[in-house]
């Protein structure tokens, strides 16, 4: 698959267990490219590579920043990245059907009594009317691509609600940010650490909770290219050991707060190297402790939420009938929940 280029995975695309122990690092520096988005969603490697648990197990980390969950998928599957962090694309699945890409592990969930992604209207829509979900009826929804995670959401609360919705493809997320704060899109779904300021801004409302339409929600997962989940497994348990270690130490400073208020503290700032960077640490703090929503433990994945995403995909015709939920998952690294 590294010989694969870009226009060849995307026409592929269709344009559209429990870890084990590892002792001594399998490996002397072995390279690695982590593939993530610059989202309080994926401190888990960020605190990783901050606290040497990458380095201990034998992998020399570096970040690719991408803007979107489908052009990773397509980063993954061509080698120029290892290892990634995001949510389930259409993309994904084809590129996983096509033999490129394998979902290893969980990362973000929605949890009950854990604040999670919020329903957004603009400004515009919310002051004609659009004050709940059960009105988003003929209202424009932003999606990043077609066959996006922001495309099952918004799919799965218009249908738990009765109506249609038309969905806006606008590629990136800043360009999402913008059509809403100018009301060219109504609706939107987002982490709560991009939420929470717009809304505080005025230029959207929140009218809604994911996790009420779409309860456990594995909302983002662990994946690499078919050929390391196969052929390397050594460095793919590392990498999952050090990424689950990462998330351990995320979840007690910030969802469970069991680590007390300095880890809290030296935990945002470890997180604002990569989150937020370009404003002052005061005014980023809050909003990247209002994104602290679980990262599984042990990098454990709800596989019921999957295979939902997955039949979703298939029922809209975005991804072919024959792929399996073991087409995409490799169950054997991580345990399911």
């Amino acid at each position: 698959m590294k010989n694969l280029d870009r226009r060849q995975l995307l026409k592929m695309m269709g344009a559209t267990a429990v870890l084990p122990v590892i002792g001594a690092p399998a490996y002397a520096s072995s390279k690695v490219t982590v593939g993530a988005l610059r989202f309080t969603s994926h401190a888990a490697s960020f605190v990783a590579f901050e606290r040497g648990y990458f380095a201990d197990a034998g992998l020399d980390v570096e970040f690719k920043f991408f803007q979107a969950a489908q052009p990773m998928a397509v980063a993954i599957a061509s080698g120029d990245a290892d290892y990634a962090v995001t949510a389930i694309s259409g993309g994904l699945i084809s590129l996983a059907e096509k033999g490129a890409t394998k979902v290893i592990g969980g990362a973000l969930s929605e949890e009950k009594g854990i604040d999670g992604q919020k329903i957004l209207a603009s400004d515009a829509a919310f002051q004609a009317g659009l004050t709940s979900p059960a009105q988003l009826a003929g209202k424009k929804y932003a999606v990043t691509q077609s066959g996006s995670s922001f495309h099952y959401m918004g799919s799965k609360i218009a249908a738990a609600e009765g109506v249609e919705v038309s969905f806006k493809p606008l590629q990136k997320v800043g360009a999402i940010i913008g059509a809403m704060k100018s009301g060219q899109v109504d609706a939107w779904s987002i982490v709560p650490h991009i939420a929470k300021p717009l809304a505080k801004s005025g230029a959207v409302h929140i009218i809604g909770d994911v996790a009420n339409y779409i309860p456990k929600y594995q909302v983002t997962t662990v994946f690499t290219s078919a050929a390391n989940a196969a052929n390397e497994r050594a460095k793919t348990e590392a990498f999952l050991q050090a990424f689950a270690k990462g998330a351990d130490d995320f979840n007690a400073a910030l969802v469970d707060k069991t680590a007390g208020d300095d880890a809290a503290e030296e935990m945002v700032k470890l997180i604002h190297k990569y989150v937020y960077a370009d404003r002052p640490y005061e005014k980023a703090r809050t909003s990247i402790i209002n994104g602290a929503m679980r990262i599984n433990a042990g990098a454990a994945m709800n596989a019921a939420s999957i295979k939902d995403q997955l039949d979703w995909f298939k029922a809209e015709k975005l991804v072919k009938d024959s792929v399996t939920f073991d087409t995409l998952v490799d169950s054997s690294y991580v345990k399911s929940i």
